[in-house]
């Protein structure tokens, strides 16, 4: 592979990680982006591209032309009032145009599992979300499969856990004083380093198997207060104050510590032959504490 067309519909942290990925295995891109911005010219790690106003009920129609002349498409955008836009407003171009592409991924969320009492899940479990996200979530990926199967598109799903990165990171928010452990006992959660989710994508184009749903988790799910305590260690902080979780003021943070569960990764690490870059959170930090802060 020496060049690639790649349509991102969002470009936000994870469509970023995944083009400069691509551009560090040396292979040319012809990238094309939306946003709710108005269409302009941008540049991104040397690479000159167009972003294309697109927003629920309205977008650049010229976006039209490139959709039907890429061959990879990324889809980062949360459903929007229940509903998602891409196959709103896209859904004919895509199943017009079904032959030209090769690759299209949804990024979803582990959201879609709800609650399950820290017991582990992977892909075969059953879907029970609690939040409007999560509800949200698992009803476009139902609808994205229905459309990859009945027009033989070559899609796939990867379910992200809690992401973090090398600037967006427990660590930050400590150093900020934002960071507070909040009690509930046994709660856990997974999480994957952003560099980890780039390196599936990329590995995912040239090892893909249509119509699969893959977790994209790390090895050691974890309780809040465990990651919050190894990130104080390595900053030589003391202990962050903590908090009762009825007392938080976050409906979105409270929503979060609904669900309790760990996200099982060994699909995705056997189909793809991938070894983590960030086994858990302790490398992960440590990465980030020694080359970041």
């Amino acid at each position: 592979m020496k060049k690639i067309k790649l349509f991102c519909f969002g470009f936000g942290q994870v469509a970023q990680s995944f083009v400069k990925k691509i551009s560090s295995e040396k292979i040319s891109i012809e990238l094309t982006t939306t946003s709710r911005e108005k269409t302009s010219k941008k540049n991104f790690e040397n690479i000159s591209f167009k972003s294309f106003n697109f927003s629920k009920d309205n977008f650049d129609k010229d976006l039209i032309k490139s959709l039907k002349a890429t061959n990879y498409i990324l889809i980062s955008i949360a459903p929007s009032e229940g509903e998602d836009i891409v196959l709103k407003n896209f859904k004919n171009i895509l199943q017009k145009n079904k032959d030209s592409y090769k690759w299209i991924c949804y990024l979803s969320a582990t959201s879609v599992y709800g609650n399950h009492n820290g017991a582990w899940v992977d892909e075969k479990s059953i879907t029970r979300p609690t939040s409007t996200n999560g509800k949200e979530r698992l009803n476009a990926e139902k609808n994205w499969l229905d459309l990859a199967l009945s027009n033989n598109l070559p899609f796939q799903v990867f379910r992200l856990s809690g992401i973090y990165s090398n600037y967006n990171n427990v660590l930050s928010r400590l150093k900020s004083g934002e960071a507070k452990i909040i009690q509930k006992k046994e709660h856990y959660f997974s999480r994957i380093h952003i560099e980890d989710i780039a390196n599936v994508l990329f590995k995912s184009l040239t090892n893909f198997k249509s119509g699969e749903i893959y977790n994209i988790s790390d090895d050691q799910p974890s309780t809040s207060e465990e990651v919050m305590l190894y990130g104080a260690k390595l900053l030589k902080m003391k202990k962050p104050d903590s908090i009762e979780l009825k007392d938080v003021s976050s409906e979105m943070v409270k929503n979060f510590y609904k669900d309790s569960k760990k996200v099982s990764n060994k699909k995705m690490k056997s189909f793809f032959e991938y070894d983590l870059k960030f086994p858990s959170y302790k490398e992960g930090l440590s990465y980030i504490k020694d080359n970041f802060i």
